[in-house]
């Protein structure tokens, strides 16, 4: 088996996709290793969830800096220290810049809880809810210098029932980002494939 892809994980929050991940990656065969937790806010718990598989973790405040360009800079050294080869965005609630983008693209990977391109950003669940649609999900792309616009990876679409809140169809979607963020991880990372426009070709593909 050739050697592990070294990922460094951006985490905002609970981290449960960070913890999906962390599981996946406890398989032999798992083409990929965490090498790093970044979190930009102090006490969250995916840096406990971190800690607690031995992974390496730092937390950098974007507080802490005068603008997103020193913030960046600082997110950029931690994850070259730790020579990573990808970038994953999970529950990371920050907008990066271009600077970041180019930095590491197109190795950057973000799970997204909507069925892009439809209701990009935040408070998605509720948009999907307001328009009425009656199958919402969630995406794994690559990451480029839009919003939730980069190339799909893998999507999971999640049924939206007649009595659900943005809290209960939330719940739903992330039970299938678990299942996919990994899934998706293992394909981008273990299979040939190249960008043809806006579109992800692997080379096994008929």
């Amino acid at each position: 088996m050739a050697e592990r892809q070294r990922v460094g994980v951006l985490v905002s929050g609970r981290g449960s996709n960070l913890q999906a991940l962390i599981d996946a990656a406890g398989a032999a065969d798992f083409p990929a290793r965490i090498v790093g937790v970044i979190s930009n806010k102090r006490g969250a718990y995916a840096l406990e969830r971190a800690r607690a598989a031995d992974i390496p973790s730092a937390t950098i405040s974007h507080r802490q800096f005068e603008g997103r360009a020193a913030f960046e800079e600082a997110l950029i050294a931690q994850l070259r220290d730790w020579q990573v080869d990808w970038v994953v965005l999970a529950g990371f609630m920050r907008v990066l810049t271009p600077t970041f983008i180019r930095a590491f693209a197109p190795r950057i990977l973000n799970i997204h809880p909507s069925l892009l391109p439809a209701f990009p950003g935040v408070g998605v669940q509720q948009a999907a809810l307001d328009y009425g649609v009656r199958v919402s999900g969630c995406t794994v792309h690559l990451v480029d210098e839009g919003t939730d616009t980069g190339p799909i990876i893998a999507q999971a679409a999640v049924p939206v029932r007649d009595d659900d809140n943005a809290e209960s169809l939330a719940a739903r979607i992330l039970v299938e980002e678990h299942r996919i963020f990994p899934a998706a991880i293992r394909q981008i990372i273990s299979k040939p494939w190249r960008l043809v426009g806006r579109r992800i070709v692997f080379e096994d593909a008929p």
